[in-house]
């Protein structure tokens, strides 16, 4: 049984735990007990032992980086522009990397009030309990390892919007922030209370949710296609092959305003069923398997015809194909994962698209290692970031807590970094807001550098590529 379980469950019966004075965080949580009423709140102080001491890792943080200034042991220092910068702390990295693109600016209205120090984590009870215990486990972490002294959390669970809408208008919003919502539904809810000074980071995957005080933290496909496209060589021709569901016709809704900015282009798309049920069919048109396979029986006719030693060696040469080995295009873009990628991967070699000719390409969601060992996957390319980025963070995870680390739970790690640094910098609304929105900031995290274009986040992704088993980085 893992530490915070131990302590979830005294949470549970309502037995307080004190911690030591040198971890001075509350977390407080609404919950469910058979043994008081439905919301009667109860402060959560979780208890470490002593070996945890042994596991803290000088972690890549989430302050900010100012592409003017540097800082030197605690002093300003104007003339750095372009290295690495250690604040004099002891526990806070920054990474001064390019200007990302500006925002547009989203909210002209001044909160000059303070940010409070007590941030509020929502989730609905709806949401998968894993995922909802991770995110705790990984604040509950990085309060640790950052070192965090001058941060409260307040954890609410809720039924239905009702009770989140009740939750939200008996709060003091003015200078507030809240982690959460995780679904799009209950994103929706929030805009209007933006009028009150607050701020809003969701996990929701819908951008057009994204603005004024609500910010998106997720992996967004238009990211990483971005960064696929600006990886691409001049004059790349990119098919994509796609599921028909939520995720594949995203990133077909996406990918051609992306391509259409690029100097490359799309010449051919082909979707499947979510079932699988017509994948070949779908590969076979992509790859336009029958035309090729019609011209390479019509060669193989025309030189069976002829006697000379030259069509013979032609022909026993075409004897071991199915088509003729000539695609329109240069790179195939397989716009799935899990199960089905294992299987629908391994069919595009068979109906002779060969990965040997051309580029196979994935989207974030192949940052996994059980895609490695698919034959038909290697030498393919992905964006994202090294696994060694958060390998420590991995391992301390999984010694503390028995599990494995999901890879959405870095999400929240990260972000609480950057939300201690602003409670630490003396920022209000206003100043946050101008951080966030436009300032020609990035913050540096477990998952690498990242940035909010338009109130949705953005990082600064590498491409990796799947080699015997293994990833490596090919660029940067």
């Amino acid at each position: 049984m893992s530490n915070f379980d131990s302590s979830l469950r005294e949470c549970l019966g309502f037995s307080h735990i004190m911690i030591s004075e040198f971890f001075r965080v509350s977390i407080a949580r609404k919950l469910m007990s058979f043994k008081f009423p439905i919301g009667v709140e109860t402060i959560y102080k979780p208890f470490f032992i002593t070996i945890f001491l042994y596991l803290f890792i000088l972690l890549t943080s989430c302050a900010p980086v100012n592409n003017i200034y540097s800082i030197d042991n605690g002093k300003l220092d104007k003339s750095s522009t372009q290295n690495e910068i250690i604040v004099d702390d002891e526990t806070t990295e920054h990474i001064i990397s390019e200007t990302p693109k500006e925002n547009k600016k989203s909210i002209v209205k001044k909160f000059d009030f303070d940010i409070q120090n007590t941030v509020n984590i929502i989730f609905s009870k709806e949401e998968d309990p894993k995922i909802i215990s991770q995110f705790i486990n990984v604040i509950e972490l990085a309060v640790y390892e950052q070192k965090l002294d001058n941060i409260n959390f307040e954890i609410h669970f809720y039924n239905e919007q009702n009770e989140l809408i009740d939750l939200l208008e008996k709060t003091n919003l003015s200078g507030r922030i809240f982690i959460g919502p995780l679904n799009t539904p209950d994103t929706k809810l929030l805009k209007k209370y933006c009028e009150e000074g607050v701020v809003f980071f969701s996990f929701s995957s819908d951008k057009n949710l994204a603005n004024e005080c609500v910010y998106l933290i997720n992996f967004f496909p238009e990211n990483e296609i971005r960064t696929l496209f600006s990886f691409f060589p001049d004059n790349s021709k990119i098919a994509i092959l796609y599921p028909e569901n939520s995720y594949g016709f995203g990133i077909n809704n996406i990918i051609d305003k992306i391509a259409n900015q690029s100097n490359s282009i799309i010449v051919n798309r082909a979707s499947y069923n979510e079932n699988l049920s017509d994948a070949p069919t779908a590969i076979k048109e992509l790859g336009k398997y029958e035309l090729r396979k019609y011209e390479l029986n019509r060669q193989k006719k025309i030189l069976a015809s002829k006697t000379d030693d030259e069509s013979k060696k032609r022909l026993s040469k075409l004897e071991k194909f199915q088509t003729v080995q000539d695609l329109d295009f240069t790179h195939v873009i397989i716009a799935d994962y899990g199960l089905r990628l294992l299987q629908v991967a391994p069919l595009l070699p068979y109906y002779d698209i060969d990965p040997n000719n051309v580029q196979f390409v994935g989207t974030g969601a192949w940052d996994d290692e059980v895609f490695y060992d698919e034959p038909s996957l290697s030498g393919s390319i992905y964006p994202g970031i090294e696994f060694r980025n958060r390998q420590e963070l991995d391992k301390n995870y999984y010694e503390l807590y028995n599990e494995r680390l999901l890879r959405i739970s870095t999400l929240p790690y990260d972000l609480v970094g950057l939300i201690d640094f602003v409670i630490n910098s003396n920022h209000t609304i206003s100043s946050f807001y101008k951080l966030l929105n436009e300032n020609n900031t990035k913050f540096s995290g477990v998952d690498g550098s990242f940035y909010f274009l338009n109130n949705s986040i953005e990082r600064d992704l590498d491409i990796l590529k799947i080699e015997k088993g293994e990833v490596k980085l090919i660029s940067k």
